[in-house]
């Protein structure tokens, strides 16, 4: 084993910050990320700095420990977004959303990726719903393949594009989308017709504030 180790070893030009943040930059440029050294420690410092900020926790713990904590600030942001644009608040209700989305991405790296991919698929798509309103449709669209990204089988972040491609006069890609995301339907048939594909496209033109958010 340890010659094994030996032999993939590799050793890396690189300076570390001080005690406060003992961060990992490459040593020529101080840069996080630097292509021309060829070094990421991106992901190293993002576990460096959940030790510091957390001087109690002496080693990751398992990943089926979850921060109930952070689940539940996530929650409460999205609910909170979530009456507000009931209440057609639409751009505080935005405000919320990317304050729960910033919130989820703090999620240890460590702990389960089917719950952050969960927590920020939901917010990103309320989000989603809300530039739409707004009429930033571009920015409708790219949360919606953010969604389709990070949550592929769930059909809500494909209406979802569906529903800005409409607001960007992009009928075709509009229906290509809602085909695919019909297929993630649990109640759907294997086959679905165009007529189930025009209904949905329909009912992309409709705006309903009460039903539209998760």
């Amino acid at each position: 084993m340890q010659a094994r180790i030996d032999a993939d070893f590799k050793s890396v030009d690189l300076a570390v910050g001080g005690p406060s943040t003992a961060f990992a930059f490459c040593n020529t440029h101080k840069l996080e990320k630097c292509k021309q050294c060829n070094v990421d420690f991106t992901a190293l410092n993002r576990v460096s700095k959940i030790l510091v900020t957390n001087p109690t926790l002496r080693c990751p713990p398992p990943p089926t420990v979850v921060q109930q904590k952070l689940s539940q600030a996530v929650a409460n942001m999205k609910d909170e977004g979530n009456n507000l644009y009931k209440l057609k608040k639409t751009r505080e209700a935005l405000s919320k959303y990317n304050m729960a989305a910033s919130i989820a991405v703090q999620r240890p790296a460590w702990e389960s990726a089917a719950i952050l991919r969960e927590e920020l698929s939901t917010v990103v798509s309320n989000r989603s719903a809300a530039l739409l309103d707004l009429g930033d449709y571009l920015g409708a669209l790219v949360d919606a393949e953010t969604v389709i990204s990070v949550r592929r089988q769930w059909p809500k972040g494909h209406f979802r594009k569906a529903k800005a491609l409409v607001a960007l006069g992009r009928i075709e890609e509009a229906k290509d989308a809602i085909s695919l995301g019909l297929q993630f339907e649990p109640n759907n048939t294997v086959s679905h017709s165009h007529a189930q594909v025009d209904l949905c496209l329909t009912s992309c033109f409709r705006s309903s504030a009460d039903t539209c958010l998760s």
